[in-house]
């Protein structure tokens, strides 16, 4: 299935862009950075070690190995294509190069509030399978981005389920937000993890799946 096919069937009225947590009715806002140690230096500190460990661990708990996923990268710019090209050299790592070969592309106005800067949206989508995706080094790169770490990835990344129907962002270290289609498909997720679902949102997040 298209990407923008299984988009109108199963998120109808969704705009994928942040905070998607809060532009669906259905999902989960979980902590992935807690508790700086400012005793440690970066990168040994234990609060990048932790956000890996919690991004990885929501990652592969969601997709299983042979899932079907599509993977979106999305780039704001105002600059031309040409340019573009070269920051695509950052997806190199994360997947074999034939996948490349496929990525498709659109220009989308995501931010109606920064026409006036010219600002659009470059979408790049790929297939893939779960296990073709080096998804340890893609999450720990976007987990990275605020710390001068490398590899660093500080682009907006989404992981979307074919499967499951679910989509996945982890935004930054701090934290990161899944949505599903019915509260039921991610019910073992929120009993599993509910220790790192984000205070500031569990009300809310506890009203989704009370009575289920």
């Amino acid at each position: 299935m298209e990407l923008n096919k299984f988009l109108n069937t199963y998120y109808p009225d969704l705009i994928l862009r942040p905070p998607l947590f809060y532009n669906w009715s259905v999902g989960i806002r979980f902590e992935v950075g807690v508790s700086m140690d400012v005793d440690y230096t970066i990168p040994h500190n234990p609060y990048i070690q932790g956000c890996y460990r919690r991004a990885i661990t929501l990652f592969e708990a969601l997709h299983q190995k042979d899932d079907d996923i599509f993977v979106l990268i999305d780039i704001n710019t105002v600059f031309g294509f040409h340019q573009l090209k070269r920051r695509l050299k950052n997806f190199h790592p994360y997947v074999e190069k034939k996948h490349l070969y496929s990525l498709k592309h659109e220009v989308l106005s995501l931010y109606p509030e920064e026409e006036e800067d010219h600002i659009v949206t470059h979408r790049f989508t790929l297939s893939c399978k779960a296990r073709e995706l080096h998804h340890v080094n893609l999450l720990k790169a976007i987990c990275n981005q605020d710390f001068g770490l490398t590899p660093k990835q500080t682009n907006r990344v989404y992981f979307i389920n074919q499967r499951t129907k679910t989509i996945f962002h982890v935004y930054d270290d701090r934290g990161c937000d899944l949505i599903a289609t019915s509260s039921l498909d991610i019910k073992d997720i929120y009993i599993r993890f509910n220790d790192w679902i984000l205070d500031y949102d569990r009300k809310q997040i506890d009203e989704v799946f009370k009575g289920e």
